[in-house]
């Protein structure tokens, strides 16, 4: 066969493959392979993909960035839900963190021991259930809340404690985990550190009771970020991104990922591990340069050497 003629029938089959492809709902080839897992959050790329949900799924995909956040999904309607979970599977994207509503007001401080308090909470994490198994998820975010100021750090942890046993005793049968996320918003927040968050983990003693590592909290709470991550690792479980200040995409603060990612790459690749990487934070320029600019970003923190 000439070459000219060879080369005419494979381009021929390639787009009859392609073709195929697209018929079948095939999801399409991204432009960027990441070595992480970068789970991006509706509204982040709808300058450039538009407001439907589902052709925001599509950009996403499209761009490399195979997982979703979505702190709302359990306020969203079953409908939606579903539409949004049958994509992702079409597309081969993975579901990460959704916020465990707990609803009423003050209903997430459980150090304070109150029933009433305990009771929403677990309510929330009975509706969790039912969210996930719709939308394919496993991990689910839990705060606290704030401190107890009347009561000793001692009895306040116990408290706590007692009432994530509970969350997790619920969680646990359905291979389901609430990520613990220690956050630097306000002084009053009883989770503050990750060392408070590990003690607190390994007194629930359960495979449904693990970390969120939220790189930007930390950064402002503690410092030390690959220092802390070594120290917590076994109970850690989901790691968040946010640069400092600002709390908006790597390269445009001070912490320097791509250290970071091939920090927990490579560790994770030795111990056979694998984690969601959330990309909670806001873009640092406007429209659709700005969204280019974060994918670059993650393009040039992702390119550790390996």
């Amino acid at each position: 066969m000439l070459r000219r003629n060879f080369v005419k029938s494979t381009l021929g089959l390639a787009g009859a493959a392609i073709a195929a492809g697209d018929a079948l709902g095939a999801a399409p080839m991204a432009k960027n392979k990441f070595k992480l897992k970068y789970a991006s959050h509706f509204g982040m790329f709808q300058n450039s993909a538009g407001k439907d949900l589902i052709d925001q799924l599509k950009f996403m995909a499209d761009q490399g960035f195979m997982a979703l956040e979505d702190n709302g999904m359990m306020g969203r309607p079953v409908e939606q839900q579903e539409a949004i979970a049958k994509e992702m599977s079409r597309l081969g994207m993975e579901m990460g963190v959704f916020v465990v509503d707990k609803g009423g007001n003050g209903a997430n401080t459980l150090a304070a021991g109150k029933q009433e308090y305990i009771d929403i909470f677990l309510n929330g994490c009975k509706k969790a259930v039912e969210v996930a198994k719709r939308v394919n998820a496993k991990w689910m975010t839990v705060v606290p809340g704030d401190f107890e100021r009347n009561l000793p750090i001692g009895v306040q942890t116990g408290n706590v404690i007692d009432a994530l046993r509970r969350g997790a005793e619920i969680l646990e049968p359905h291979g389901l985990v609430m990520v613990l996320e220690p956050l630097s918003d306000s002084p009053n927040l009883f989770l503050r550190t990750s060392d408070q968050t590990y003690e607190i983990c390994r007194g629930v003693n359960s495979k449904s009771c693990k970390i969120l590592y939220d790189i930007y909290h930390m950064q402002k709470n503690e410092g030390r970020l690959i220092y802390n991550i070594d120290r917590t690792w076994s109970e850690i479980d989901y790691f968040q991104i946010g640069d400092e200040p600002g709390r908006k995409e790597p390269t445009t603060g001070e912490i320097n990922y791509k250290n970071i990612f091939k920090y927990i790459y490579d560790r994770s690749k030795k111990e056979g591990k694998s984690f969601i990487m959330g990309m909670e934070h806001g873009n640092s320029k406007q429209g659709k340069e700005g969204e280019e600019a974060l994918i670059k970003a993650y393009v040039e923190s992702d390119s550790f050497a390996m």
